[in-house]
């Protein structure tokens, strides 16, 4: 991390570098400069939103997880407004609306220079082809997403996730996919289709939704990084404070996340919070600043992964004021 090669001689993406170099240059010479105080990086996206209405009759949760009551699009941005995140990825959130992207839809049309757009899609939907094309035709839409957890009770050979991923690739989406607890099937699921994007969600390390955090938060860290190898992946670092077993800022995060980095690479891990799914763990304030203030992280890393490399896996970047 800070002080040393962030690519441990991996190819970063050319383009990607040349854009970042010049957006910190654009910045000003005190965003190049390295010194004691962290230099915000130039744009900052969030890898992952959740927004919702309240529970109401005219839009009815499927479930009520211990979320705040109402998190709606104006509040997400006034949230995102109020600590310097000028975009995020906004995934539709399963647990309220399942496959129903229509609030999704409503809050980016509302927040267009804000939000890009991913939703979960049905295996088990027979139309699920026709929805996935109808998806990438909708304006902000940037991916999809899938669910191959344990509850899911689904195989990495599961024709419906067969037929949503040859549907990823024809409409050339990335494809969101959760599998904390279950990396094993996420693995091979990502090995039986070689030619589609995945975005690993949350490092594909089971999270708290309440804390204290779990005695062993990163038992599957060695299989996490055993996945770089799937070159067809990139790497959500998301919801990491949930992980933390000390108070705020969470120092005990940065050992374990190091491993990653190193690994991966900042080109292919991509900053976010979870935010609201972490909400009783974390606030919003507290899922960002910890990354944009530490220095265990270089100017040019932090920038790396706090947007450039977000904006590189969805082709997707806000339009700042």
């Amino acid at each position: 991390m800070a002080n040393r090669s962030a690519s441990g001689g991996r190819l970063i993406d050319r383009r990607t570098v040349l854009q970042v170099a010049a957006a910190l240059a654009a910045a000003g010479p005190g965003l190049v400069r390295e010194g004691d105080a962290a230099a915000r990086p130039p744009v900052v996206i969030d890898a992952q939103v959740h927004a919702y209405a309240a529970n109401t009759p005219e839009r009815p949760w499927h479930s009520v997880p211990n979320w705040p009551a109402h998190v709606t699009g104006d509040e997400m941005v006034a949230a995102m407004d109020k600590v310097g995140v000028d975009g995020a990825i906004y995934i539709s959130p399963f647990s309220m609306y399942q496959y129903d992207g229509s609030y999704a839809v409503s809050v980016q049309r509302a927040h267009p220079d804000k939000f890009a757009l991913v939703k979960p899609v049905d295996p088990d939907d027979p139309a699920l082809a026709d929805v996935i094309a109808d998806w990438k035709k909708t304006p902000g839409t940037v991916g999809i997403r899938i669910i191959l957890t344990k509850e899911s009770k689904r195989a990495p050979d599961d024709p419906g996730l067969d037929r949503i991923l040859r549907a990823a690739v024809k409409n050339d989406f990335p494809v969101n996919v959760l599998f904390w607890g279950n990396v094993d099937a996420g693995t091979a699921l990502i090995d039986r289709h070689p030619d589609a994007r995945f975005i690993i969600d949350h490092m594909g390390i089971q999270q708290p939704s309440i804390p204290p955090a779990p005695p062993q938060p990163w038992a599957d860290l060695p299989k996490v990084v055993e996945l770089v190898k799937r070159k067809n992946a990139v790497i959500k670092i998301t919801g990491a404070c949930t992980l933390s077993k000390e108070p705020y800022p969470f120092p005990d995060i940065w050992d374990p996340l190091a491993r990653i980095f190193d690994a991966w690479g900042f080109e292919r891990c991509l900053w976010g919070t979870d935010w609201t799914r972490a909400f009783a763990v974390v606030n919003y304030e507290q899922a960002v600043e910890p990354f944009l203030k530490t220095d265990r992280l270089s100017d040019t890393e932090r920038a790396m992964l706090m947007g450039g490399a977000c904006a590189k896996a969805y082709g997707w970047s806000p339009k700042k004021a």
